[in-house]
């Protein structure tokens, strides 16, 4: 008999008898009582969760802008990720990766295959020059040698920083240059839609003339180079790699995020405070369980891939899923294929791939069993309601609750959803903080919002949680500017209301917030209320500057079907006026073939922005489409010529 784990109640969605049954976390108390010594309650579940060599001298220290969690407490990283699970759970799969070639093997990794590949490769490095507190670039693909770079980096102690394989030499470069990395560690190329892209060409461009000594290339698509090989080095390496000990406050990794111009920031995190938080939001956000499959399909280049598709699942002893391919190749089924082979438990991905699959044929799915699957995840950017709705119908069956999370590169891990033995699950809607965080909505004078559905910055306060960034990469100045503007709280540049039942909803960047005639609109509102027309399949909505109202939305649209008209656009603009009123009507709509994005699926509004008001876009080695700007740029100057 399939399993139910939701039931509907009015408008709302609740965990049902099934799910209370199995779930970590079923009592809402867990919220009062984390709140009523944060401090006490995370330093209970870092004993529990995590393996310490040492035990913290204090638990909490804040100076701020910066705090430091298990202050004193000793541990490595790689050690609770797999060494701590050997004797028990030593046979137990750790790994499936699954490459995009449909005639290549699946290959399975044990934790007792991984520990031993890991000590391998920690040893490589340390006979190529790595040691404790030198910078090690990671360029590679969805590959299982990402995962064993990353763990053999936290094994002798080196700082990691992973660029994502679709980013520029150039991006490349930059990231390299600011860490002042030592070794790359990349691929010759990996396989996309059936094609072999060529990784090692971008790699060699970028170390040239800078700090890298040393490249050691997998080899993936068999090209020929002149560098170290990661198979010779590896059936070299003694399999016996003796950890090294880190503060828990020591940095473990770093990894960049765009600014808003475009400039990447390092991103500090460290290891005692991120190892507890990934720990526990991905064991009670996901409710992982003894035989459950975890598929976060995010990339390794962005911190849910840091944290979702491969550190969480492992410091759980669960058993990750991995993918190399794109989500269409060969066909629109090729991921409900994979969730039906695997037993997938968990699918964890993006509101950008969940509306692709929306425009698609259904028959994809239909032809496949997905009963496994308990829950389902989103993550990357608010997901509006039309979207929310298919993923629960199509690929949940309505059986499965949807846990909307929101966070950020900044935070380590999940900060706001509904955990999956309480609820609610409600379209659009993130939810709480996680239990020992506290979120507040305030006014740009820093005072706190208490009505509920008024629009203010979300912002954290102290204790912070342990996920938190400890810094931007020499360059304190940045780190202070960009999220401490409020002083005594962590500034998320995000805004936030309070619904009548108290939940938190996202409403995108406090910079995607407009003013039109005195009215304060978010850009996620409205785009929200566009997406709701039957023949709309995204859109970004930004605003641009205006004599008469001070600001007027502009919308960027792409369509389920048709071209767009001057009528469509008419049409829409009277489906605002009846969804949130004349105030939010955009003033013109754009249809468009592509929004300009991010490989993480995050459109960038910003550059949207620069192209209404004809500067030059900044940041577009960080697009997974870039030909979209010069797409929208040549309509945007059309339609002034009109």
């Amino acid at each position: 008999m399939v399993k139910k784990y939701i039931i509907k109640k009015g408008k709302e969605y609740w965990p049902s008898p099934e799910m209370k049954k199995i779930a970590w976390i079923k009592d809402e108390k867990i919220y009062a009582k984390a709140n009523k010594n944060p401090v006490k309650f995370w330093e209970e579940l870092a004993l529990e969760g995590i393996t310490w060599e040492k035990k913290w001298d204090k638990a909490y220290v804040e100076k701020l802008p910066y705090f430091e969690w298990f202050k004193g407490g000793k541990l490595n990283f790689s050690v609770n990720c797999l060494d701590r699970h050997l004797k028990e759970f030593g046979d137990k799969v750790a790994l499936i990766w699954i490459p995009e070639p449909t005639g290549e093997k699946v290959v399975k990794f044990t934790y007792k295959q991984l520990h031993k590949k890991v000590c391998k490769f920690a040893n490589v490095l340390k006979g190529n020059g790595v040691k404790k507190g030198d910078v090690v670039s990671i360029y590679l693909p969805m590959i299982p040698e990402a995962l064993i770079s990353m763990l053999a980096c936290t094994r002798i102690g080196a700082i990691h920083s992973v660029v994502f394989s679709a980013f520029s030499a150039e991006a490349l470069k930059a990231r390299i240059e600011d860490g002042k990395a030592k070794v790359l560690v990349t691929s010759d190329g990996y396989y996309r839609k059936g094609e072999k892209e060529d990784l090692l060409s971008k790699a060699e461009q970028a170390a040239k003339g800078t700090t890298i000594k040393k490249i050691i290339v997998v080899n993936r698509i068999n090209k020929e180079h002149k560098y170290i090989n990661y198979k010779k080095e590896m059936e070299k390496a003694s399999a016996s790699c003796v950890p090294e000990i880190m503060n828990s406050e020591d940095m473990m990794f770093i990894l960049y995020t765009s600014g808003t111009t475009g400039k990447p920031k390092g991103v500090i995190h460290d290891t005692g405070g991120y190892a507890v938080y990934a720990y526990w939001t991905a064991k009670w956000n996901f409710n992982l369980q003894e035989d459950d499959v975890f598929w976060c399909t995010a990339d390794v280049g962005w911190i849910t891939g840091h944290t979702y598709s491969f550190y969480a699942p492992l410091l759980n002893h669960s058993t990750t899923l991995v993918y190399e391919g794109g989500p269409d190749f060969p066909d629109l089924g090729r991921w409900w294929k994979i969730i039906q082979e695997n037993k997938v438990s968990v699918l964890y991905t993006a509101p950008t791939a969940i509306r692709m699959f929306m425009r698609a044929n259904g028959k994809f799915i239909k032809k496949y069993d997905l009963n496994s699957l308990k829950i389902l995840g989103s993550v990357g950017e608010p997901i509006d309601k039309e979207a929310w709705m298919w993923y629960f119908n199509e690929i949940g069956k309505k059986r499965c609750p949807i846990i909307d999370t929101w966070w950020q590169t900044e935070t380590g891990g999940t900060l706001i959803n509904s955990l999956p033995g309480i609820g609610p699950f409600v379209p659009t809607v993130a939810g709480k903080s996680f239990p020992g965080i506290n979120h507040i909505i305030i006014d740009k004078n820093g005072k706190e919002i208490k009505e509920k559905n008024k629009i203010g910055f979300l912002v954290q306060t102290s204790p912070f949680a342990p996920g938190m960034l400890h810094g931007v990469y020499k360059n304190e100045k940045k780190y202070i500017e960009t999220y401490w503007r409020f002083k005594k709280y962590y500034d998320s540049s995000d805004g936030a209301f309070y619904t009548d039942d108290n939940l938190i909803r996202i409403t995108g960047r406090t910079d995607d917030v407009m003013k039109v005639a005195g009215h304060l609109l978010s850009t996620a509102e409205l785009e929200n209320a566009i997406n709701e027309h039957v023949n709309i399949n995204e859109c970004a909505v930004v605003p641009i500057p205006d004599k008469i109202k001070g600001e007027v939305p502009i919308a960027f649209a792409i369509l389920k079907r048709g071209e767009g008209s001057w009528a469509l656009e008419k049409e829409i603009k009277s489906f605002i006026d009846k969804k949130i009123g004349p105030t939010a009507r955009p003033a013109k709509t754009y249809f468009v073939k592509a929004l300009p994005k991010t490989r993480s699926g995050k459109i960038m509004r910003r550059i949207l922005k620069a192209l209404l008001v004809g500067e030059e876009p900044k940041g577009l080695s960080t697009l997974l489409n870039p030909k979209s700007v010069d797409e929208i740029k040549k309509m945007i100057g059309d339609s002034k010529k009109i």
